[in-house]
């Protein structure tokens, strides 16, 4: 029996993890197939309090995960929650194939990168077409070519920005005439000599599905409809993220874009369940504020527990 499973290993569920194991709860982390969450696929995170230099985002992460262990908690690497039962308490969540029982669960399960939805883009993933800079912009097969960024909010403008130490030209493709990212981020990329934005323009294939590897893109003027194609080596999305609240479909309350609905604080319409981070989150999305949701489930956990203890 578990006082607490977190599901989600990013900044909400290592700071929940953190917290509940000072509190003695001992909590068992399920990592998912990404251990640290997206934020361990950025190179340097800038804007989080205390690192006056800025941090590498999967340092930052090793660090949260170091910090939590040190204090009693327990995690699960790699592994992934098949499904959750919460009709009853204990709740059963399958891990791998086994059942754990808990008294508590607290859900950080993030989001997810948003797909342009296209059927050349599906069909060249990992043949050229990527969501993460950090991770492939420095692959032999992208050195030196043209490559192409998708989007126009802070984290295209960082995987444009990385791109420029490998590409030869980076083409960043946005549906507006002006970037959405923050005013410092925007400045470095309009600034940046490799840097070439396409406005108002929206991408309607990959190329070349027929040789099995990214040629260039097809692209429209959302203006004057205009299509034109650019040749490139590599096409990199960065248009936004989705909530990966599926496990809890019809389990748990969604709004219309797939976010977690909360009562109070962190609490959910199930007593006993409590949500931290970007799975919540849809208008700040940053790594101090999911880490202070994961604070809060934490302390309502723990609260819920003593809660339960006194009136037993």
């Amino acid at each position: 029996m578990e006082n607490v499973i977190i599901i989600g290993s990013g900044c909400a569920g290592l700071t929940a993890a953190l917290y509940t194991a000072r509190a003695d709860l001992a909590p068992l982390v399920v990592t998912g197939i990404m251990p640290g969450g997206l934020l361990t696929t950025t190179t340097i995170v800038e804007n989080y309090p205390g690192f006056v230099d800025g941090i590498d985002g999967f340092q930052l992460m090793m660090n949260m995960q170091k910090q939590a262990e040190r204090f009693g908690a327990r995690l699960r690497t790699l592994s992934k929650v098949e499904s959750v039962d919460l009709s009853q308490r204990p709740f059963a969540v399958t891990i791998d194939g086994e059942i754990f029982h808990t008294k508590t669960l607290i859900v950080a399960t993030g989001a997810g990168h948003r797909h342009l939805g296209i059927e050349s883009e599906h069909l060249l993933e990992n043949k050229g077409v990527t969501y993460c800079a950090t991770c492939d912009g420095a692959l032999p097969m992208f050195r030196n070519k043209p490559l192409v960024v998708v989007g126009g909010g802070d984290s295209a403008c960082e995987e444009a920005l990385y791109l420029t130490r490998f590409a030869s030209t980076v083409y960043l493709v946005h549906r507006r005439n002006e970037l959405r990212a923050s005013k410092i981020m925007a400045d470095r990329v309009l600034g940046h000599p490799k840097i070439q934005p396409i406005w108002d323009t929206q991408v309607l294939e990959i190329l070349d599905v027929s040789q099995d590897e990214v040629t260039g893109v097809r692209l429209q003027n959302l203006k004057t409809s205009t299509e034109t194609t650019l040749d490139c080596a590599g096409v990199f999305i960065a248009i936004g993220l989705v909530p990966s609240t599926q496990l809890f479909t019809g389990i748990l309350a969604t709004d219309e874009a797939g976010y977690f609905k909360l009562t109070e604080g962190s609490k959910t319409s199930v007593p006993g369940v409590f949500i931290a981070g970007d799975c919540a989150d849809k208008v700040y999305r940053q790594a101090i504020t999911a880490a202070g949701m994961g604070c809060v489930a934490a302390i309502d956990c723990e609260r819920f527990l003593q809660d339960e203890a006194h009136a037993g």
